[in-house]
């Protein structure tokens, strides 16, 4: 019998324009042999970021019933990998997920701010409901702005220490989750580079990247993917971190020099092929 790929509940909003959320989600993680099974938190004609007021159908009373489903026909998950959330009820329906799949690998892209502030849409109430997840979770993707939030601190702008970067990481573990990633990280040493910290064997890795002067939506979403089927197929928390980075690089790049709209998002139609060569992740370092 042939063995089947592992599930993932994907428990996302859906943009039909803009490349984010399980738009990229989607083709990223079937690419990397894993199979996707949706959980649409809501269905946006556009993502948020600069087209206007979106069409918008919350799906929070989806949630419970789908997984319901699942239950009754016994449908299991190796992995339950939560994202943007519209509200303090849809964290409460992961927790569900969490329950009902106690053996698969919790992974929690805490999505809430950006640029030093929180999203202009989240309340208190929904930030505690993502401090809960991550709780829970066992591997964590926020950048730095959600990592202050998580921590409840105010946060630091400009460029970080490496010894500030091993302090935000090593808290953002203590609150739970075992393998902590952050992204987007200036360090002092004039690095733009991703963090990553395991707690088990309380070793701290970066993969170092090229700056460009250019914002995409849907990046988040793509990294956190790729690192989730690269933990899956076995690869170590620094080689799937830095195996998300050199993706997500070579895509930014790649749309870059066709100069797109940058709302559209990054052309990852162009760079896919990239993720089934299963090269070697070598690229990181310890911080």
């Amino acid at each position: 019998m042939t063995q089947r790929p592992l599930r993932v509940a994907a428990i996302h909003d859906l943009s039909g324009f803009g490349r984010s959320s399980l738009s990229v989600i989607l083709p990223v993680l079937s690419v990397m042999g894993v199979q996707v099974c949706p959980v649409p938190t809501a269905v946006l004609s556009t993502h948020t970021g600069g087209f206007g007021d979106p069409v918008l159908r919350d799906l929070t009373d989806y949630m419970g019933p789908a997984l319901e489903h699942y239950r009754h026909l016994g449908i299991q998950m190796e992995c339950v990998y939560t994202g943007y959330l519209g509200s303090a009820e849809q964290t409460r329906h992961c927790r569900d997920f969490f329950d009902a799949y106690p053996d698969a690998l919790i992974v929690v892209d805490p999505v809430m701010g950006d640029h030093g502030k929180l999203y202009r849409s989240f309340t208190g109430e929904m930030v505690e409901g993502l401090r809960g997840l991550v709780q829970r979770a066992e591997v964590i993707t926020p950048n730095v702005t959600e990592a202050f939030l998580l921590l409840d601190e105010a946060h630091t702008s400009g460029p970080i220490s490496t010894s500030a970067a091993r302090s935000l990481l090593a808290r953002l573990g203590a609150m739970g989750p075992g393998r902590v990633v952050i992204t987007g990280v200036t360090l002092a040493t004039g690095e733009y580079c991703n963090l990553c910290y395991d707690r088990e064997h309380n070793s701290y890795w970066k993969s170092v990247s090229d700056y460009l002067p250019v914002a995409y939506p849907g990046t988040g979403d793509i990294f956190a993917s790729v690192l989730t089927a690269s933990l899956l197929g076995g690869d170590s928390l620094p080689m799937a971190m830095d195996r998300a980075t050199r993706y997500v690089e070579l895509t930014i790049k790649t749309t870059y020099s066709y100069s797109p709209d940058p709302r559209e998002g990054v052309m990852l139609e162009r760079t896919l092929e990239w993720l089934t060569r299963k090269e070697a992740a070598k690229g990181f370092l310890t911080l």
